[in-house]
């Protein structure tokens, strides 16, 4: 990987992602693509930027040929509430979007094109307990169904075209510098940002709610690996199934409250629960482990330290 595109990059993967990449790879061989005008100064001055829409897909190549991108790590994605709210524009962006991505890439003969995947490609019928690599796939949310065609549709390019594509099943994402984008999950970032503001928290799923979860560095870390192994040593490729703890909300409140007694938190599960009430508890990612070394470095506790040391400097 030579000169890199990652679109989506102002988002809460995106954003992280770019900045290791800038640093491993030199900050003029990452190119940050998004729809927002506005995006962050870390992004504005650590390298270029470009307003792009995976959906306009002259734009994408005329980009693509302009900066000779020979990698791709999409990010673009509309997200399992919002695609809820609107999933004919989730099945547009995330599809649609996608399939640009795969076309570019596969014209211009890159390298490797990274895309994640999530946890939301599993649905009820699926084992929730050690939810393992190869399972039934039958999402029961719009943006789980869009998750689960894309890995089809990457899997077909890796075949039919031999286009390197890989990919990961992220579980929900835990991160300070972005705030919450539209995901079930984000109600594990919101009550940070409530604690440390000394807020009251109203959390959209129930106390017992257990979902699989990992802090925004081990989920950089996890893509860079995934993105440099050895292909030869690669079971799968794309859609990989990678954890790195589960708690139940309860259990967060409490971890927090280890640092910020005066936490007040309210339960009050709306549409958000069925959501989660369809996805794994916890998640076995043994092939990962084995095929390219994953291993997480946080823990409920070390992650629970590190985001309000975090939110602190940032909020206060």
């Amino acid at each position: 990987m030579r000169r890199i595109l990652v679109t989506g990059a102002a988002g809460q993967i995106g954003s992280e992602l770019t900045i290791s990449l800038r640093e491993k790879y030199g900050a003029q061989n990452v190119l940050a693509t998004d729809i927002n005008p506005k995006p962050s100064a870390d992004l504005l001055d650590t390298g270029p930027y470009e307003l792009l829409s995976i959906l306009d897909p002259d734009s994408l190549a005329h980009i693509a040929y302009r900066y000779d991108i020979d990698a791709v790590f999409h990010l673009a994605a509309i997200l399992s509430a919002t695609a809820e709210g609107n999933p004919d524009f989730a099945w547009n962006v995330n599809i649609n979007g996608l399939k640009n991505v795969l076309d570019i890439a596969r014209q211009k003969n890159m390298v490797r094109v990274i895309v994640p995947s999530s946890i939301a490609v599993f649905g009820p019928s699926t084992p929730k307990e050690h939810t393992p690599q190869d399972t039934v796939l039958r999402p029961g949310t719009m943006y789980g169904v869009t998750k689960a065609a894309g890995e089809l549709l990457c899997d077909y390019y890796c075949s039919k075209y031999n286009l390197d594509v890989r990919g990961i099943r992220y579980p929900g994402l835990i991160s300070w510098k972005v705030e919450p984008g539209g995901g079930t999950t984000d109600y594990a970032v919101s009550i940070f940002y409530s604690a440390v503001r000394g807020e009251p928290f109203t959390c959209f799923v129930g106390p017992e709610t257990v979902l699989p979860m990992m802090y925004m560095p081990d989920a950089i870390k996890a893509m860079l690996q995934l993105a440099e192994a050895d292909g030869g040593k690669l079971t799968y490729k794309n859609a990989y199934n990678l954890t790195a703890f589960s708690f139940a909300a309860r259990e967060l409140e409490e971890a927090i409250k280890q640092h910020i007694p005066d936490l007040a938190v309210t339960y009050a599960p709306d549409y958000h629960q069925d959501i989660a009430d369809g996805w794994p508890a916890t998640i076995d990612d043994t092939a990962a482990r084995k095929d390219w070394g994953w291993k997480p470095d946080y823990d409920l506790q070390r992650m629970t330290m590190d985001m309000i040391e975090n939110l602190k400097a940032k909020l206060t």
